[in-house]
């Protein structure tokens, strides 16, 4: 069984036109499947309906029409018991790493939120020496070190920031990253540091990746397959390599030459 399995899923939103009020699609009949451990790239200009997905696969909006699936688990209609449950095995890390962490909060209150909602469940005691061990941890696995725990977010850097976005989102020790736009926000060269940091968190923890993206050289060097998005429109997918070497649409192929090669180390 696949983790995420996405069945003519589609979209829309009210919107006034002159009098009326008519239904604008956003997303229309998209189906995906994202298997266990692998990277689902998907890609395609803003507005083209990638965000919406991830956000349905999340549980954030539910879908006009069709299923969203995750682990077996149809996100809409999920209780609110098994939605809890599924949020800890599916975490997102945004786009703007200046906005996603709140600047009167800590490093380590950042990073332990997680813990207090759900330390019930995970057996995770509310403060103490264990809980300050695993922050430290955390950091740790995304390169940074324990002194950062007593600090506030406007004191890092971009980069430094979206590691703590992504520490946090470790610390439930989810199934699925869904990574929206990841490194869009920062510098060439240091989110190419960030791509490197998701491709080695992913090979020591297992993780599955929902990558979203508007750069194709990107998505093809962080993904197993890609989906292609047009207007919310699947237009075109297949394994990576592939899909870039031999794309079968026009749109694909604008893609891929509308984006530069991502100097990854």
């Amino acid at each position: 069984m696949a983790l995420v399995e996405i069945e003519d899923a589609s979209k829309s939103y009210p919107r006034r036109a002159g009098l009326r009020t008519e239904m604008r699609p956003v997303v229309e009949n998209v189906s995906l499947r994202i298997e266990a451990g692998e990277t689902l790239g998907l890609v395609g200009e803003s507005g083209s309906g990638k965000t919406t997905v991830a956000r349905m696969v999340l549980g954030l909006v539910k879908p006009s029409s069709g299923a969203v699936r995750v682990d077996g688990v149809e996100v809409a209609t999920a209780s609110a018991a098994d939605l809890k449950l599924l949020r800890r095995q599916m975490q997102p890390v945004f786009q703007d790493p200046f906005a996603a962490l709140n600047p009167r909060m800590k490093v380590f209150d950042i990073i332990t939120e997680p813990f207090h909602i759900h330390g019930r469940e995970i057996g995770m005691a509310r403060g103490g020496a264990a809980m300050r061990a695993k922050a430290a941890e955390l950091l740790r696995e995304v390169g940074l070190e324990e002194s950062s725990l007593n600090r506030y977010p406007h004191e890092f850097s971009g980069g430094q920031r979206q590691r703590i976005n992504i520490a946090r989102a470790l610390a439930l020790r989810p199934k699925l990253l869904i990574l929206d736009e990841p490194v869009s926000a920062l510098d060439v060269s240091v989110g190419a540091q960030i791509v490197n940091l998701l491709r080695t968190l992913q090979r020591e923890h297992g993780l599955t990746y929902l990558f979203i993206s508007h750069s194709m050289p990107l998505v093809r060097y962080l993904s197993t397959r890609i989906a292609v998005m047009e207007r919310g429109r699947l237009v075109e997918t297949g394994e990576a390599e592939a899909l870039c070497a031999a794309p079968q649409q026009p749109y694909t192929r604008q893609l891929l030459a509308a984006t530069p090669e991502l100097p990854v180390i």
